[in-house]
């Protein structure tokens, strides 16, 4: 019988990856091992249409309601049930599947996938913030309702792989690798002349501007500790970092006795979510493979927080929990929109975070959300303190 799947988020950069595997599934000997039950998307309406086509959905959703009109023609004919708005999401987040896909870019995804838990839908996670603004009371919320959460970051998707039938009082702690990004060898002063160009242009991975910039601070690893932490139960001290240019070796767990355990892979993602859809299953697919042979050479060095001081803000976040995860990542978000919109230099990002926290701080906003809900409103909040520096800028 064919699993079920919903794709949240289904134009950006994981949804184009699960799309693509949906579409091979299609083409299976043998017949589809899924069904795609719905598909959603912010504005891309032409590209949401197209996809609901491909992948044959029951449904697409629509965020942007003015956009209505037009999925609905480009669907005319097809059978494929329409609809828009942000109810209309959580709506369709909700209804019965075996997967529902969160990659939802920022804030935006929370609120869908905590009505996918709500409905008690397992969970394949791409959307960071789910964890990052709301991990204790979204995590509570998942084992209130019997859900599963299986990661689809590629470093918590290898640890998620290395901590099977692990007994977690063995482990010494989980160590998250990091390409460095494009900007791995720069200077300080090279860092400040950083382009919106040059730093769209990773160096492995292919995704969408936001994330690609967050990799390129570091900001991205230090969002990776927050759920690590949230998805795997450990200290912020049993979390740690390596550089790793190669983004070849994921992740690794390391044990009280000194063994070091790695996951490895070709840098695709396309194979975490293929594990998180047909977990606990493994199923063959036409991903990319890795020759170590053609590798010849892994590397690993320490992360420099000095050049790249969004790490150590991110770290400083995660130790001092409560509210603050929320507001970092809400100060990330606005930082990074107003850098892509070349309002603000690429050191600036980190600066205005640090200075952002310190003014929920002093403003007593740095308490612990008591809900999903909560951790929004503060989400919002930490947004508007953003927004006002940079008007003051």
């Amino acid at each position: 019988m064919a699993r079920i799947v919903t794709i949240l988020g289904a134009t950006g950069s994981i949804g184009k990856s699960t799309v693509d595997l949906m579409e091979r599934d299609l083409a299976r000997e043998g017949g589809p091992a899924f069904k795609v039950r719905a598909v959603t998307a912010g504005t891309k309406v032409d590209e949401l249409a197209d996809v609901a086509r491909r992948v044959k959905a029951e449904s697409a959703v629509i965020r942007d309601k003015s956009r209505y009109g037009r999925l609905k023609e480009a669907l005319d004919g097809t059978g494929i049930r329409v609809s828009a708005g942000d109810d209309a999401v959580c709506e369709a987040a909700a209804e019965p599947a075996d997967r529902v896909l969160s990659a939802i870019v920022g804030a935006a995804g929370v609120a869908p996938t905590a009505a996918a838990i709500r409905a008690g839908n397992d969970i394949a996670l791409a959307n960071k913030e789910c964890l990052i603004c709301a991990g204790s009371s979204f995590m509570a919320l998942a084992r209130e309702k019997g859900v599963r959460i299986l990661p689809v970051d590629s470093e918590h998707n290898a640890i998620f792989q290395l901590l099977v039938d692990v007994d977690p009082a063995s482990v010494d702690r989980l160590v998250l690798t990091a390409s460095g990004g494009p900007f791995r060898a720069k200077s300080a002063d090279e860092l400040a002349q950083v382009t919106v160009d040059e730093a769209l242009h990773h160096p492995t991975w292919s995704m969408g501007p936001k994330i690609t910039v967050d990799s390129a601070t570091l900001m991205n690893k230090g969002l990776e500790l927050i759920e690590a932490r949230h998805l795997f139960g450990f200290p912020p001290e049993q979390l740690g970092v390596l550089i790793h240019p190669q983004s070849k070796v994921h992740a690794f767990v390391v044990f009280r006795d000194g063994s070091w355990h790695g996951e490895l892979g070709a840098p695709d993602m396309r194979r975490p979510i293929d594990y998180c859809l047909n977990w606990p299953d493994r199923a063959e697919r036409a991903t990319s493979h890795l020759d170590l042979a053609e590798v010849g050479t892994l590397s690993f060095e320490k992360p420099d927080s000095e050049r790249f001081p969004a790490l150590r803000i991110a770290r400083e976040a995660m130790v001092a929990g409560c509210g603050a995860p929320t507001v970092l990542n809400a100060a990330n978000e606005i930082a990074v929109a107003a850098f892509l919109e070349r309002r603000i230099g690429f050191m600036a990002i980190p600066q205005l975070v640090e200075r952002v926290l310190e003014e929920a701080d002093k403003a007593g906003l740095l308490h612990e959300p008591a809900t999903v809900e909560a951790a929004l409103v503060l989400d919002g909040q930490a947004r508007d303190l953003a927004a006002g520096r940079l008007l003051a800028a």
